[in-house]
């Protein structure tokens, strides 16, 4: 048996007691932070509390070596990501290979992004259109920095419908988790260069440290907002679009946003 387990946003403590109860019963565990992390915990905290030794996995030990996954075919093996399982498809292409191995598997929901970003800014969840992810720029044969155009792409088609853009913000190994006022400015870089207007007075929202005590959700405009201060990781980026009264109010009163943001309602 595999159990796909999603742990929630923030810590250990985020895990539902139906989670919990799977890991303590689990003869092994395993877990990727790679796609998403707990920024307020440890392996060590984890451990304490699952009562379990977390072996942690690496992308290739995920995507492209799996050979930790034979010990599901006769034991019982629980599989710990952060947030909702299976939300990427990293973890759907894991639970597909088990399966092709005979492997029975089942799913733990946790709390995801996804939701925790319309509970804390007050965007309805219906509004949201594709969302997006910014990776890191990188250096081209010949040299040149090369930023991905896809996010804003993305933005733009979302707002000419009036719908919302959630933006993941990338993770890597060497050059950290990428912050709110990074992707924004690579966002503007893209505007700039095209010479279009979809960012350059477009609302935008930032949250940091979802799931902890005291998230920080921020909203102004986006040249305003790349200079404002979000502290420690993890940082995602939303995008609205058209704005009910009520997501307007919320944004202001709830986000700190500017009052002119109620101008911008349908």
């Amino acid at each position: 048996m595999l159990t796909f387990i999603g742990l929630g946003l923030f810590d250990e403590y985020d895990v539902s007691l139906k989670g919990l109860e799977a890991i303590r019963e689990a003869d092994l565990v395993y877990a990727e932070f790679y796609t998403s992390h707990l920024m307020g915990t440890t392996p060590e905290k984890m451990e304490k509390l699952y009562g379990k030794q977390v072996h942690l996995l690496s992308r290739e030990d995920v995507e492209q070596q799996p050979e930790w996954l034979d010990n599901a075919k006769d034991k019982n093996i629980a599989f710990l990501t952060g947030g909702d399982t299976m939300v990427s498809t990293t973890h759907v292409d894991l639970r597909l290979r088990a399966k092709n191995l005979g492997i029975e598997t089942r799913l733990i929901h946790g709390a995801s992004i996804t939701s925790a970003v319309s509970g804390l800014t007050g965007l309805q969840n219906y509004r949201f259109g594709k969302s997006a992810s910014i990776p890191y720029p990188y250096e081209s044969r010949r040299g040149t920095k090369v930023v991905s155009e896809t996010p804003y792409d993305t933005i733009k088609q979302n707002s000419e419908l009036g719908l919302h853009t959630l933006v993941f913000l990338d993770i890597d190994n060497e050059k950290g988790y990428m912050s709110v006022n990074l992707a924004l400015e690579l966002l503007l870089e893209v505007e700039r260069k095209r010479g279009e207007e979809v960012m350059n007075r477009a609302v935008a929202v930032g949250i940091a440290r979802a799931g902890s005590e005291k998230p920080l959700v921020k909203a102004d405009y986006a040249e305003n907002l790349k200079n404002f201060d979000f502290g420690k990781p993890l940082h995602i980026l939303v995008v609205p679009g058209k704005l009910h009264f009520l997501e307007a109010e919320a944004l202001v009163k709830l986000a700190a946003g500017p009052e002119e943001i109620m101008e911008n309602i349908e």
